[in-house]
């Protein structure tokens, strides 16, 4: 079994163009019963309004100094990587507020849920900000995907009116910045080598491979190793 450890924002394109083409890269390689995913919350700006005050073209303008113009021409260009991969990717029309709610959400449902309901809700919280164009901190927008990727109601609404995992999305982002993570996506295969950045389908299906042959490889030496003899306080070891 591979665990890949991701922490992403569902504020961030090249998050979901990233972790598409990953998924792509599983099913292709016929993975997709030996890989865990991991989900760990990484906010761009987690101190993002709860309210829309601007439009991603003029904070795309200001943020990278470019023009309208300019910006709309990046946006459309990175809109077109995801539509690349069937997504209906519309970026230029996000509506862009906090996202601390959405990650809390993700953190209700690997606690209490199965990995297919986790995974559901992370493409529906994705889906929502750049398919539907949804305000991510608008709690009734977060019920409404969380109820349609099969978390409970009442579980949610437990979750959105108080603060509940928000200590667990702290402490994700406490860890990103220990490891010296910067940038999102940021995918670590097994706790070894990572992956920064969001890869064609080929470079994530050369990744897993190699990870795949480093298993091997260990195993194989597992196999080869002498078992040294012990004895401790419960008894020898039996041969």
């Amino acid at each position: 079994m591979m665990t890949l450890t991701i922490w992403s924002d569902f504020a961030c394109p090249y998050c979901y163009i990233g972790e598409t083409r990953l998924q792509n890269a599983i099913e292709e390689l016929g993975l997709k019963d030996d890989v865990v995913i991991d989900f760990r919350a990484f906010e761009l700006d987690p101190t993002a309004p709860k309210e829309v005050t601007t439009t991603t073209p003029e904070r795309f303008a200001k943020k990278y100094g470019l023009s309208l113009e300019g910006a709309k021409e990046q946006i459309e260009q990175i809109s077109s990587l995801g539509r690349e991969l069937g997504i209906d990717f519309n970026y230029a029309t996000t509506l862009y507020s906090n996202t601390r709610d959405a990650h809390r959400l993700m953190k209700l449902a690997e606690a209490k849920y199965d990995r297919e309901t986790v995974g559901r809700l992370n493409e529906a919280l994705f889906k929502a900000y750049f398919v539907e164009n949804l305000v991510l901190s608008d709690h009734q927008v977060l019920l409404a995907k969380g109820v349609e990727a099969g978390l409970k109601e009442e579980d949610l609404k437990e979750v959105l009116d108080s603060d509940k995992y928000d200590d667990e999305v702290r402490f994700d982002e406490r860890e990103a910045m220990m490891r010296g993570i910067r940038g999102v996506p940021y995918i670590v295969f097994n706790g070894g080598f990572a992956v920064p950045g969001a890869m064609s389908t080929d470079g994530f299906k050369s990744a897993l491979e190699r990870e795949l042959k480093r298993q091997e490889k260990e195993a194989e030496a597992g196999k080869e190793t002498e078992r040294p003899h012990q004895c401790g306080p419960d008894g020898c070891q039996l041969l």
